[in-house]
């Protein structure tokens, strides 16, 4: 497997965004071609690079356990099927979610196949950028494992910068394996001390790789419903993070 660089963060910080950006980053400078997941059930990493799904690979989970049979086939080679059906293609890049598990019951299941594929497709891509689940559960379960970098996007609030330290902290604990985490503080207004946000970063003992200026032409384009992946290139929020992804990049390759 190449390069493999996971995004964690609580909710609404703006991680999809950002992982989005960076796929847009890695196929504008011929670092291609990508692998893009969305391991988080409430997948939109899609809307974000203007992509439809046509299945996930929690849907082929469900088939597998009452067509497979029914149709003559080992559940290997159904779900081997269903695994390239979920596969989309994009220019430079291609996308697969894992969406959300059908009925009842907890989603164990669906992680396994998620972690499964993931060792075998990953092995043809030199990079990988996986947006995983808000918050920690996807840490506990280990869905983030194997994973080169993990960037851990927070808001520009103490409780947000907290939040990013225990998610660091458990993956570090739970011995990943990952060799790099980096911290990006996103959406912070011109009017915000930033010197008590990296006095924050420094008591939580983080990486820090950047900090992204709130950006109101991503406000604009989410309101449209437009793809943030086509968003313009004068985007102050798009520019810092193409440094920071660069400055990350240098460092891990």
């Amino acid at each position: 497997m190449g390069l493999c660089i996971g995004f964690a963060g609580k909710g609404g910080t703006g991680k999809t965004t950002l992982a989005g950006f960076l796929v847009r980053y890695l196929v504008e400078n011929g670092k291609t071609p990508v692998l893009a997941v969305d391991a988080d059930s409430n997948a939109n990493l899609n809307e974000v690079l203007g992509m439809e799904l046509e299945s996930t690979l929690s849907e082929a989970r469900e088939e597998m356990k009452t067509k497979a049979p029914s149709l003559g086939m080992t559940k290997d080679i159904f779900i081997e099927m269903k695994i390239n059906e979920a596969l989309v293609e994009g220019k430079g890049f291609d996308l697969v979610a894992m969406g959300r598990p059908e009925g009842p019951g907890c989603y164990c299941a669906a992680n396994a196949l998620l972690t499964e594929f993931l060792q075998r497709l990953t092995k043809n891509y030199p990079y990988v950028v996986i947006d995983n689940e808000a918050g920690m559960e996807h840490i506990s379960r280990l869905r983030a494992k194997d994973m080169d970098v993990l960037i851990v996007v927070s808001d520009s609030s103490t409780r947000g910068i907290q939040a990013a330290s225990r998610i660091v902290d458990l993956a570090k604990s739970l011995n990943f394996g990952v060799k790099e985490y980096y911290l990006i503080i996103n959406r912070v207004r011109d009017t915000e001390n930033k010197d008590a946000l990296l006095e924050e970063v420094k008591k939580n003992n983080l990486n820090l790789a950047g900090i992204i200026p709130e950006d109101p032409l991503i406000h604009e384009f989410d309101l449209k419903g437009r793809p943030l992946i086509e968003i313009p290139e004068d985007s102050v929020a798009l520019k810092e993070a193409y440094k920071i992804f660069e400055k990350i990049l240098n460092s891990s390759t």
